[in-house]
């Protein structure tokens, strides 16, 4: 196998000079506005099976996305060319477009009061993500396979070990003054075990941890076992019959009800009117210790940015914390410009930018507040319920609210954990589910950028034999 770079190749490209250069060649050639994003990256990925290497992945990339404005008409293109020749069929085909575009009275950039970005330096990159040679990146990931597979003879077979690395780059300027740029890097191993009972039934799962430098990283060996003990309590797993039980959601499930709520919030589908908490604002929708927090400025306990942090949104509004559910009360969408026009609200500072296309809405770190008791205090409060530890299929209906997923987890009986559970449904309605959110955990961790603590909701349907 050939000598795999150590670090990525530094480069002299200037990202924000890049930017603001396209955006004076734009309104030279005729916008009113103009708005451009530079990114420059690379990664590395590999994946180990039965400790052979299954994949292998190096990548670099550079591109440059360009939104225009003629008056109320606006387009958008990208392009990976930063020569001279692509740069220029950029600017022209952008304006070309929205020549042909349709007014919208609601389009256009930020005010120029509202630009800028936060001053304090937010730990969002660390250069140690490559600090192993390529070898050791690849041993990594046959280390954290290894020790799931040596953790019991059930586990015989493994869907892979894992390491990734990445850094990346990014600068954003327009043509009202606003240029700024920042620097990102990330770091992950996982392992992914298959274990098999006495009947020749397999069970799979798996665990990972992530981190923005390698130092904050679980070792590959803590994250095999656990690994191993998440698949090893599948083992024997049967259905229950129909009922209406407590459910209790671990953290990383519990999360995927955080990012349904992200939905519902979005300024989106708020003015859309595709959302079941449209015109809301103000009313409690749920119980009176539920409390969600978008905090786009936050450092973890490690000191590092979370992985939703960053300096300014992708409009170039500097990124605050925007308490999104407080104490069971709706009290704040979250927002890009457009939609808060829509609106006739003010930006709540979540634009979200690709190359191409309008700014979109996004999260920063998104999580429910944690509360004070511990998982296992929790569970010891139910009699009779399902603690969830895996969701599957999209049954989440934004509009009416209704929910419905795939689940397995462990059955719930006085207290105790007692059996895996599998090929059940749970079903309920967001607005009920909120409602009836009756323990929240003390375990709150980042793994991404949506999170939440261990959740215990009562009255839901669990549909199964």
């Amino acid at each position: 196998m050939a000598e795999i770079a150590s670090a990525p190749a530094e480069t002299a490209l200037d990202l924000e000079s890049l930017a603001a250069d396209v955006v004076a060649r734009a309104m030279n050639a005729g916008a009113t506005d103009a708005e451009a994003v530079a990114r420059e990256g690379d990664e590395f990925s590999v994946n180990v099976r039965l400790g052979e290497v299954e994949t292998l992945k190096e990548s670099g990339s550079r591109a440059l996305g360009l939104r225009v404005f003629l008056g109320k008409r606006s387009a958008s293109a990208s392009t990976s060319d930063l020569t001279a020749d692509g740069i220029r069929q950029l600017v022209e085909g952008a304006l070309a477009l929205a020549r042909v575009t349709e007014e919208d009275p609601f389009a256009g950039l930020p005010e120029n009061e509202e630009f800028g970005a936060v001053p304090e330096d937010l730990h969002l990159y660390y250069d140690d993500v490559y600090s192993l040679a390529g070898p050791e990146r690849i041993e990594w990931a046959r280390r954290a396979e290894k020790a799931a597979l040596a953790a019991d003879p059930r586990i015989a077979n493994s869907d892979g070990g894992s390491f990734d690395a990445s850094t990346g780059r990014r600068a954003l300027a327009n043509s009202r003054g606003f240029v700024g740029g920042y620097r990102s890097s990330y770091a992950g191993v996982a392992a992914a075990p298959v274990a098999m009972d006495a009947d020749g039934q397999m069970q799979r799962d798996g665990w990972w941890s992530s981190a923005r430098r390698l130092a904050h990283l679980e070792s590959p060996e803590a994250v095999g076992e656990e690994a191993a003990r998440r698949t090893l309590r599948r083992l024997g797993a049967r259905r229950v019959p129909t009922q209406r039980a407590p459910i209790v959601f671990a953290p990383e499930t519990a999360r995927t009800l955080i990012g349904s709520i992200f939905d519902a919030v979005s300024g989106d589908a708020i003015w859309r009117s595709a959302s079941f908490l449209a015109g809301k604002l103000g009313e409690t929708i749920g119980s009176s210790n539920l409390t969600i927090v978008d905090d786009n400025t936050m450092l973890m306990p490690s000191g590092a940015g979370g992985f939703g942090s960053s300096p300014f949104d992708g409009e170039g509004l500097p990124s605050r914390r925007t308490a999104v559910v407080e104490n069971g009360v709706l009290r704040s969408y979250l927002l890009n410009t457009y939609t808060a026009r829509k609106l006739g609200l003010k930006s709540t500072h979540n634009a979200s930018r690709g190359l191409a296309g309008t700014p979109g809405i996004g999260c920063g770190n998104l999580y429910l507040e944690p509360g004070a008791l511990a998982p296992e205090e929790i569970i010891g409060d139910v009699r009779t319920g399902l603690y969830v530890t895996s969701l599957m299929g999209f049954g989440v209906n934004t509009v009416t609210g209704d929910y419905s997923r795939g689940a397995t987890g462990l059955w719930i009986e006085n207290g105790q954990l007692t059996h895996a559970v599998e090929q059940v449904t749970i079903a309920g309605n967001l607005g009920d589910m909120l409602r009836n959110v009756t323990a929240i955990g003390s375990d709150l961790v980042f793994r991404s950028a949506v999170a939440s603590p261990t959740l215990r909701i009562d009255g839901m349907t669990i549909a199964g034999s």
